[in-house]
């Protein structure tokens, strides 16, 4: 948390740096996954092409799978529909071990029959295609074919026919509980050549994350719950409205030079602050980079944002006029570096305005809110927002604090494969932010996509992440263990909702993702909403 992000939020101590994570951030369990297989897995980078920003957004949309997406059942790959076919002429041995992160290695071995049915299927294929003068397609003899092919092409492509006939068959073994995109094979391809040239047979070991399982602390804890909901006295729909006609009411004011007098309370000042440590030994002295700021439009209205006691200690300066003073940072400020610091704050008053305002009466109710011809019409119509914007508050806050306490109440050997792709659905949903709100150049997009920004971000963010999948799965798991259901009315209706939005802003989307996505959030309201209903909550006010 920084003191000072820029000119507009300077000494804010109402500042939160919270993960960003879009409202029922939640999938369902897992419901017969079936494993997409793809032998040669590669994680993606976050590579965007930089000259077309639409692409940019395009590409990061595609990361924002929900985890659901990787575990639900789904089209199997044409390895996995192999095994139903092509019968091998002898079986396959299969070792299943467990290890951590709820992943499983498949150590298999193919007896040297399978190789050989392999190998002479390979060479039917090479005589199919091959063009060797004096011989027809397909009645090439053996030693002839090898000679022209090669023996060590023959062998390499017999391996790839040996991995690609038997891996589905030892997959079966983990049906229903491979994760997507998960399955890597860990023997090196020269290994599995050497061993299939001296012995006809071949051994390989695979690698993949399987579905984790949710284990309930208590088991049914989540059926009586007690929440403490904390709520800021800021969104009280009362103090909100008056605020919110008070700031409407300056906004209708002109803005005049100061010039016969210091700095009061109601004045907005522009400044340029630094701070130094305070030490004895100058030269120990340093910069505080967090508190400077240039042209920092200060409101003194706004006094309860900054520093407490930074109003006070510059209140009568005058445009032109340079303070300073002394300033030892709370035992409460979120930066825990600056906490307890002395620093001599140093703050010049580069300008200096106080504001012109109308009269606050009926006269310009309607500019306060159009439609409204007195002040009465004004605070009921601001007032009836604010009580839903504060009811919208006091159920996002009920439902963040369920979710924080449900992933307490469970644990989880989370899959690597899983916590990557959760990281890179918020690395990209943070990049969409980004972007909608600075203009970047190719050089900025280039450094955020980079694979080395990603996995800094996965390794900040590595608690965070791992709790929203906590919270994910065992939202999941409830909807599933309290048989819990939405109509289809619900899911056609949301799909055709978000659809539109799409197409209203002229973007790309995958509808069957979409579909994913909105499933997603129905089952999660559901979740919370049962939960809410059982749970036994307590607001407070902060």
């Amino acid at each position: 948390m920084e003191v000072c992000v820029n000119s507009t939020k300077l000494l804010n101590l109402n500042q939160n740096t919270r993960l960003f994570v879009p409202r029922y951030s939640i999938s369902h369990s897992f419901k017969n996954p079936i494993l997409q297989f793809n032998n040669n897995v590669q994680k993606r980078p976050l590579n965007y092409p930089l000259n077309q920003r639409s692409c940019f957004s395009r590409q990061i949309r595609s990361l924002q799978r929900p985890i659901s997406s990787r575990i639900k059942a789904s089209p199997a790959s044409s390895a996995t529909s192999g095994a139903e076919t092509d019968k091998l002429p002898a079986d396959i041995m299969v070792t299943e071990t467990q290890e951590p992160n709820s992943r499983v290695r498949l150590s298999v071995e193919v007896p040297a029959a399978v190789g050989e049915d392999c190998y002479k299927r390979v060479l039917k294929e090479f005589m199919k295609q091959a063009k060797i003068p004096g011989f027809r397609p397909g009645k090439i003899p053996e030693s002839v074919l090898l000679n022209y092919v090669g023996e060590e092409s023959v062998q390499k492509a017999t391996v790839e026919s040996i991995l690609k006939r038997t891996l589905p068959h030892a997959m079966s073994t983990v049906t229903g509980r491979a994760l997507r995109d998960s399955v890597r094979i860990i023997t090196k391809f020269s290994d599995m050549e050497k061993s299939y040239s001296s012995l006809s047979s071949l051994s390989y070991d695979v690698i993949v994350d399987v579905a984790p399982e949710v284990k309930w602390i208590s088991e049914n804890g989540y059926k009586s719950m007690k929440i403490v909901v904390e709520i800021d006295h800021d969104i009280e729909a009362e103090k909100a409205c008056e605020e919110e006609i008070k700031r409407r009411h300056k906004s209708l004011g002109t803005l005049k030079i100061v010039t016969d007098r210091g700095l009061q309370v109601g004045d907005l000042a522009v400044l340029d602050i630094s701070a130094t440590t305070i030490d004895q030994d100058e030269s120990n002295v340093q910069k505080v980079p967090a508190a400077e700021s240039k042209g920092f439009q200060f409101d003194t209205e706004d006094d309860d944002k900054v520093l407490p006691g930074f109003l006070d200690s510059i209140i009568g300066i005058r445009q032109g006029e340079t303070k300073s003073f002394p300033y030892v940072f709370p035992e409460t400020w979120q930066q825990e570096n600056l906490r307890g610091v002395e620093a001599q704050f140093t703050v010049e008053c580069k300008e200096l305005f106080y504001r012109d305002l109308p009269e606050l009466n009926d006269s310009i109710a309607d500019k306060l809110f159009p439609g409204c011809t007195d002040l009465n019409q004004v605070k009921e119509s601001l007032l009836q927002k604010c009580q839903e914007m504060e009811q919208a508050a006091k159920d996002q806050a009920t439902d963040n604090a369920i979710l924080d306490q449900l992933c307490k109440m469970v644990e989880i050997d989370i899959p690597q494969s899983l916590f990557e792709e959760q990281g890179r659905q918020l690395y990209g949903a943070r990049l969409l932010e980004i972007q909608a709100n600075v203009k970047l150049n190719e050089q900025q997009l280039a450094t955020l996509s980079s694979p080395k920004a990603v996995n800094e971000f996965l390794e900040n963010q590595r608690e965070n992440i791992i709790n929203l999948i906590k919270q994910n799965l065992a939202v999941g798991d409830i909807f599933k263990r309290e048989n819990l259901q939405f109509s289809t009315e619900e899911l056609v209706k949301e799909v055709q909702n978000s659809v539109a939005e799409f197409k209203r802003h002229k973007q790309e989307y995958d509808e069957e993702r979409v579909r994913e996505q909105v499933q997603d959030v129905l089952e999660g309201a559901k979740v919370l909403e049962w939960l809410k209903e059982h749970a036994d909550i307590q607001y407070v006010t902060r």
